[in-house]
């Protein structure tokens, strides 16, 4: 698969401290890219490096094969930029931003504004395309947001954690519309502190934390990383949970944890041969099962066994 971004050994440094550590990913045509990471773990600086905005301290980068450092007039070409806050200007109307950014980006006024309509069409803004930004929702500055950084079809995005603050119905109107971009067309740089965003969106993900990539891979691959199933089964007699618990960690030398309002038993499991032999092993003890489940260990459970945050 073509490659809209390759990174090697990206480090920026302030003040004798490295906020990007060594960096080296690569990122596919036509693909939702996920960063991960805490608060601080240099998702922003990384993401700014990408869009020539801050200068790279050392290592290499290149967009659709333009070198980051070398061909930066013509890397902007190629990118989109949308960051955690508006850009906007809450003075002027949705199309007079529209045509103000398009202007900018080297567009004549009836072109910003012919290409400023298709994209409140598009974002469903026509309505409020001369209504003033400062009476603009959260959403709908989001949104707005999103649409000047298109102005000029720019093939790859980057998304600086599009939905913070918004409220549960906005972010899912949200993904729609990159979901909705990726169809189009277009390469997504994603990064996010929600961790089911990230699991709902992105093809593959890279978790970072002080720096440095402390992980990649697809949400499947990196939920595989701790290795673990969690097993539950719950009771049909509550009074049996104490007897149940301490058959089992004798005979198997593993840690049951006890729900106790729900009846039921908790098991993390590496071999799923043992969830037959637990099974069998109450049904011997005469406990009866009320149902069980498994289920693998996700997004979240993953992010904190590496980063600890």
């Amino acid at each position: 698969m073509a490659l809209a971004i390759t990174t090697t050994n990206l480090v920026k440094n302030f003040d004798g401290k490295n906020a990007v550590n060594g960096i080296s990913l690569d990122v596919h045509q036509g693909e939702i890219f996920g960063i991960l990471g805490p608060n601080g773990a240099g998702k922003t600086t990384f993401l700014r490096m990408l869009a020539t905005l801050t200068k790279v301290t050392s290592g290499s980068a290149s967009i659709f094969g333009n070198d980051l450092t070398k061909d930066g007039a013509k890397v902007r070409n190629f990118i989109g930029l949308t960051g955690q806050y508006a850009s906007v200007d809450e003075e002027l109307t949705g199309m007079e931003n529209m045509i103000i950014f398009g202007q900018l980006n080297g567009l004549s006024k009836k072109e910003a504004k012919k290409r400023g309509l298709e994209l409140l069409k598009q974002f469903s803004l026509t309505e409020a395309k001369d209504k003033s930004i400062s009476a603009f929702s959260g959403g709908m500055r989001r949104r707005l947001d999103l649409a000047v950084s298109l102005i000029t079809k720019p093939p790859l995005i980057f998304l600086d954690e599009p939905t913070t603050g918004l409220d549960p119905r906005t972010r899912g109107e949200m993904w729609k519309t990159i979901r909705e971009l990726v169809k189009g067309g277009s390469t997504i740089v994603l990064t996010t502190q929600y961790l089911d965003e990230a699991d709902q969106l992105a093809d593959r993900i890279a978790i970072i934390d002080h720096g440095s990539v402390i992980a990649q891979g697809t949400p499947s691959e990196l939920k595989n990383i701790l290795g673990e199933t969690t097993f539950e089964l719950s009771l049909i007699e509550s009074s049996q949970i104490k007897q149940a618990k301490e058959i089992i960690e004798q005979k198997f030398n593993i840690e049951v944890i006890v729900l106790p309002e729900f009846a039921t038993l908790s098991i993390k499991v590496t071999d799923t041969k043992i969830m037959t032999q637990i099974l069998l092993l109450l049904e011997t003890e005469h406990i009866a099962i009320n149902e069980f489940e498994t289920r693998k260990p996700t997004l979240d459970e993953v992010f904190l066994e590496l980063t600890g945050k």
